[in-house]
């Protein structure tokens, strides 16, 4: 085998390489959101916690559920009941108990989700976090950033390789190196917060709160490598 049959991993001079990186960022409409629901109580007794928790997290059931096909998710995170000491001299006696449960709920109606966000924080002792806003993990928005990111690596390539006067003859490597979210995290706090809690439940309904949707960065980037043919030097 001559030295020139053997694979260059940076070319010859007379097939010469060209190594490029093409990148793409879109700013598109989030098509999901997803807010926490706390669900809270407290008793001077085991009992009452658990019986006012598991009554208040029940309405809280029933409201998200009663949006139908608006919620597409809903689940149960975190539970817990823990005792409130206080202290009297040397001993520790048990003051009070607390319980708590945590949800959460994934829309992809927008205006149901103002709804309901206050609906909830109207109720007895929830509280509501969010909404978190984000893509979907097969939104063709990944899929157009991607696409985008390529056809800037070969324009990048095209441009290195006339300023040589030369012209691309074909294609060696595309490395994909991902297509991320760059927008909020769904699973935690970002942009476009809102919390709330409530005590007491209103006789009326109380008016939806307007959200305005926080656009999402979709990021793609590639390295690309491309013969070409010998420059014109």
């Amino acid at each position: 085998m001559t030295q020139d049959s053997v694979p260059q991993p940076y070319g010859t001079p007379q097939v010469p390489r060209v190594a490029v990186r093409g990148e793409a960022r879109l700013e598109v409409d989030p098509e999901i959101a997803r807010i926490g629901i706390t669900v809270s109580a407290r008793g001077t007794d085991r009992r009452t916690a658990l019986e006012d928790l598991t009554r208040r997290n029940a309405a809280v059931l029933e409201l998200v559920k009663g949006y139908g096909e608006a919620v597409e998710k809903l689940e149960t995170g975190t539970f817990s009941v823990t005792p409130e000491l206080t202290r009297h001299g040397r001993s520790e006696r048990i003051r009070a108990y607390h319980g708590r449960v945590y949800l959460t709920a994934e829309l992809a109606d927008f205006t149901a989700l103002g709804e309901l966000t206050t609906r909830l924080a109207d109720l007895e002792l929830t509280s509501v976090d969010g909404p978190w806003w984000a893509l979907r993990p097969d939104s063709p928005a990944h899929g157009e950033a991607r696409r985008q990111a390529v056809l800037e690596a070969v324009q990048r390539a095209r441009e290195y390789a006339a300023a040589l006067g030369s012209e691309l003859s074909a294609l060696v490597e595309l490395a994909d190196l991902g297509a991320e979210d760059a927008g909020p995290l769904p699973s935690g706090p970002g942009g476009g917060s809102f919390r709330a809690m409530a005590f007491a439940a209103e006789a009326e309904q109380p008016p939806a709160l307007d959200l305005e949707p926080q656009r999402q960065s979709v990021y793609a980037s590639v390295n690309a490598r491309f013969t070409m043919t010998p420059p014109r030097l």
